[in-house]
C-alpha cells in the first residue's frame, strides 16, 4: 500500500477531489499554507495500491488548471504504508 500527499491550489481541490471520490478513491482533505507568498494549498492525502498510483496522477493531471508561470499544478509525494486501520 502507498500514500499518496498531493499538495494543490486550493482552487483546484474541489474538482480534484470529486474526482477521486467518482473514482472511488478515498480521499482525506487538509488545508495548508505555503510557498513564499503564502498562497492557499491543500494537501490531499490518498491511499492507494501499487497499480492505483498512476490513475490518480491522472486525475490529479486532468482536474487541475493550467499554472501561473513558474508554478506546478501540484506537488505530489509518494511514500510507503505498510497499514491502513479504520477505527470506528
Amino acid at each position: 500500500m502507498k500514500l499518496i500527499i498531493a499538495i494543490i491550489k486550493d482552487s483546484d481541490a474541489l474538482a480534484v477531489s470529486d474526482a477521486l471520490v467518482e473514482e472511488e478513491y478515498g480521499v482525506t482533505r487538509v488545508a495548508s499554507t505555503g510557498g513564499f507568498l503564502r498562497h492557499g494549498n491543500v494537501t490531499l492525502l490518498i491511499g492507494v495500491e501499487e497499480h492505483q498510483i498512476e490513475p490518480v496522477f491522472e486525475i490529479i493531471e486532468q482536474n487541475c488548471n493550467e499554472p501561473e508561470s513558474g508554478q506546478h499544478k501540484a506537488t505530489i509525494f509518494v511514500l510507503p504504508a505498510e497499514d491502513f486501520v479504520q477505527i470506528g
